[in-house]
């Protein structure tokens, strides 16, 4: 899901948060559960309503601190890995697991 700009705001469990992502498979929800939570960050994850029976679980991943925007954090480098290597946008969506910044790299993808 690329970043939408937006700071979106709402509730998980009666508590209000940031939304992060929405309508992540299991495997990335863990992921940013993960990073978030290295990052200091108290994470709550929903589990969304399937619409058919067959149609694969999705989430709600939401941080409580309000203030946090996904775009200013990765694009700030502000986030860190489990070995505290700084967070790239190609890490944060999962493309690739180096963090050197090599901007070119990724430039004509």
């Amino acid at each position: 899901m690329p970043f939408s700009g937006k700071h979106l705001f709402g509730e998980i469990d009666g508590t209000k948060v940031t939304f992060v992502e929405k309508n992540v498979s299991e495997e990335r929800m863990k992921f940013l559960k993960e990073l978030l939570e290295i990052n200091g960050f108290e994470v709550l994850v929903q589990e969304n309503k399937k619409k058919k029976e067959e149609d694969p679980q999705t989430y709600t991943v939401g941080v409580t601190d309000l203030v946090f925007n996904p775009v200013i954090w990765v694009y700030d480098r502000r986030l860190k890995t489990q070995d505290g290597r700084k967070v790239t946008p190609d890490y944060w969506f999962q493309k690739k697991t180096d963090t050197k910044p090599q901007y070119w790299e990724s430039m004509w993808d």
